[in-house]
């Protein structure tokens, strides 16, 4: 599989996540270390409404930081048109046609309101944080998963949908063992520059091919993290919370094992959504600073949940 480059896009992220961090960051009790909150009392609700961030309803316990006086207006977007598949040849007189498997019907979700922010943090308790792994399956997940069974931690993967079929026993593991399977689009395009059609078929295949191994998504991540109106309509329509993250200690980028532990360490409190990789590249460096730094958070009274 070719590597997925993940840096350029990053870039798009608006000021208003490094504001919330930094409003965020202000009551913590060690923010330095990530000691938690003051007292450990603190509602994280309460928090961000002192920093001028609203938590939207109808995003399961976390609920989405929302900076107040967000605008909703549709971004431009560049609108594709894809060119449409020649038909196969037709059989010769006398050869044996195969009948084609029937998928699994995608489950139709309800339309959920369109949102105008993801969702950066979970709101589940002090020190209660969350663990994301994108654009898997891949060769590395077996590893995460061993890691996450010897840790006895819950994880939330986000899934590119041309990856399942190739790897639906590894992704019905995943399943088995409790995580959470998020929908990352098909082939992580950037879904900004995609009409609205378009945002929607990667989300349609994508629900497809997890339906056929028996999965239903709840959540969808944008790739890069990169959002707009579009995106946020697409989502809504297909019944997906759009999911972010506020901790990237920039695995994806190979900065090497030390540099991956110090960033998640240094970064992660109360409410953070970690993000890493178990797929889109060699991975080898984000499988080795897992057994460093998750043991570390956990020594240090952290418990795991999901979005």
């Amino acid at each position: 599989m070719a590597e997925i480059r993940m840096g350029g896009g990053r870039t798009r992220r608006s000021a208003e996540l490094a504001e919330a961090d930094r409003a965020y960051a202000d009551v913590l009790a060690d923010p330095g270390g990530g000691a938690g909150l003051t007292g450990g009392q603190v509602s994280r609700r309460v928090m961000l409404s002192v920093a001028g961030v609203t938590l939207l309803s109808g995003c399961g316990g976390g609920g989405t930081a929302v900076k107040a006086g967000a605008s909703t207006a549709p971004i431009a977007v560049v609108r594709s048109s894809p060119s449409s598949p020649s038909a196969p040849p037709a059989p010769s007189a006398g050869a044996k046609v195969p009948t084609p498997r029937p998928s699994k019907p995608v489950p139709h979700r309800a339309p959920i309101p369109v949102q105008s922010k993801p969702q950066y943090y979970v709101d589940a308790g002090p020190k209660v944080i969350a663990l994301t792994l994108d654009d898997g399956p891949s060769q590395y997940t077996a590893q995460i998963l061993e890691i996450l069974r010897e840790h006895r931690i819950t994880a939330t993967f986000c899934m590119l949908g041309q990856q399942i079929a190739q790897y639906a026993g590894i992704v019905k593991e995943v399943a088995a063992a409790g995580h959470r399977i998020t929908n990352h689009t098909w082939d992580h395009a950037d879904q900004t520059k995609l009409s609205l059609k378009a945002v929607t078929d990667e989300i349609d295949r994508t629900n497809q091919a997890m339906a056929d191994v028996g999965i239903t998504a709840t959540m969808y991540r944008a790739p890069y993290g990169a959002w707009n109106h579009t995106v946020f309509e697409a989502a809504a329509s297909a019944g997906l919370r759009p999911l972010d993250w506020s901790v990237d200690p920039r695995d994806w980028a190979r900065p090497g094992v030390s540099s991956i532990v110090r960033s998640v360490m240094s970064h992660t409190h109360t409410g953070s959504i970690i993000l890493d990789h178990d797929g889109g590249g060699d991975r080898s460096q984000t499988v080795a600073a897992m057994r460093i730094w998750l043991p570390r958070l956990l020594a240090a009274g952290y418990t795991f949940t999901t979005p």
